[in-house]
């Protein structure tokens, strides 16, 4: 069969869209990339705002009029499969934790899976020089406003052996990034009793040979602090990125509590301070909610204040939406005029002191590893913390000795020493 597939939201997603095409391909199916030429269409889904909802709501109406077997997948599936069951009744429904289930759904009759269950399949399927593979799926938190957390409700970590054959293959096929993603990455080994952590998988992943680097995914900071003596020593180590992405939400504490994120804000800036104390330059980027309910005025200033401390180099920043059957849907909302003006002034604040701390790169001169093309012609290399330089008249994969010409509060650009 021709199977096109059509992929939304993270960095897990792609790793789970990668998984399925494994997959597949083992069985001699060929993956295409249009969905004129396809036998099949899979629609790996998001879910995490309400706006992802809408747009894949209005994807599964487009897609069924190419007439084609059409596979609904990923966590607009899990968490809402009903709504997917009432727009496209012939779909087959595959949960994110029901990977396996693509086969039946691509070889056989319609079928409806979104219950958990364990695999050890990790991606052999790569594009490009950045290879995604996932290390665990669901995570260990239960935060009020997340809808994720209904569609992967179970973590499961994969084998090391299997994730350590997926960085050796990827490495093989010419990846110089590899990022082991996860919703949590350092609950990786929850599942598994508390055995085998995080640091334990960098140590071996790092062990393989090969001219590359590894980039550490999305970590909660409750999680994050489990291991950290231990990821923080592994990322010592040259071939790991030093980057962490520890999502913060908010910089209030009774905010923290509605959401029932699992740490106060002291104790998110000590994990800050140990960090960079002992990884200097090291790139903290963060996730932060605004308008969530509880958010009075006196919570968002509290908020703009963290920002302004510790002078994250990139957050994530997302305007509350309400996501159903979750808890944060049930509280008395923030209105949609003052998430707004809060968000415009986040924002602004952020691209200020993302401004700030790119400036100090200027004239300067940085190794940088080049991962993906760009816009215009352009190549996007990487510095040593993950920040993103913009060059020109250079090649995908490999290390460049670079002068900082410019910047934006987006990222560097550079020149070729």
């Amino acid at each position: 069969m021709k199977v096109y597939f059509e992929t939304y939201g993270c960095a897990l997603n792609k790793g789970d869209t990668y998984i399925m095409m494994t997959l597949l391909k083992q069985r001699n199916h060929e993956i295409v990339n249009n969905p004129n030429e396809a036998d099949v269409i899979v629609l790996n889904t998001c879910d995490v705002r309400l706006e992802t909802g809408e747009r894949m709501k209005s994807r599964i109406k487009e897609l069924r009029k190419f007439g084609k077997k059409l596979v609904v997948a990923g966590c607009f599936s899990g968490a809402e499969p009903g709504v997917v069951k009432t727009l496209a009744p012939e779909a087959s429904i595959i949960g994110p934790q029901a990977l396996t289930k693509i086969i039946d759904a691509v070889e056989g009759e319609k079928i409806f899976s979104i219950n958990a269950e364990r695999s050890e399949i990790t991606p052999r399927v790569f594009e490009g020089k950045i290879a995604i593979i996932p290390i665990a799926d669901g995570c260990a938190g239960d935060c009020s406003f997340c809808i994720t957390k209904l569609a992967r409700r179970t973590l499961r970590s994969y084998s090391m052996r299997s994730i350590v054959e997926a960085v050796k293959e990827a490495v093989k096929n010419g990846a110089v990034e590899v990022e082991l993603t996860g919703q949590d990455a350092a609950a990786y080994g929850l599942d598994l009793g508390g055995k085998i952590k995080l640091s334990d998988l960098l140590n071996e992943v790092l062990s393989i040979e090969g001219d590359f680097m590894i980039r550490i995914g999305m970590m909660t900071p409750e999680q994050f602090a489990r291991d950290i003596d231990g990821i923080l020593e592994a990322m010592r180590n040259p071939k790991l990125f030093k980057f962490l992405h520890l999502p913060v939400q908010s910089g209030d504490d009774n905010v923290l509590k509605l959401m029932n994120r699992k740490y106060t804000v002291d104790e998110y800036k000590e994990l800050v301070k140990e960090a960079r104390s002992k990884i200097p330059n090291i790139n903290i980027t963060t996730d932060i909610i605004i308008g969530h309910p509880g958010e009075d005025e006196n919570a968002f200033e509290n908020t703009l204040e963290l920002m302004k401390e510790i002078k994250f180099e990139r957050v994530h920043l997302a305007m509350y939406s309400i996501r159903p059957n979750t808890r944060s849907a049930l509280m008395k909302q923030v209105p949609d005029s003052v998430k707004k003006e809060r968000m415009r002034i986040a924002y602004k604040l952020y691209e200020d002191i993302s401004l700030s701390i790119h400036k100090e790169y200027l004239n300067k001169r940085t190794k940088v590893i080049t991962t993906e093309e760009g816009k215009k012609g352009s190549i996007i290399g990487r510095t040593l913390n993950y920040i993103p330089v913009i060059l020109n008249g250079v090649e995908i994969g490999k290390w460049y000795d670079v002068e900082i010409i410019d910047y934006s509060f987006f990222d560097l650009r550079g020149t070729v020493v």
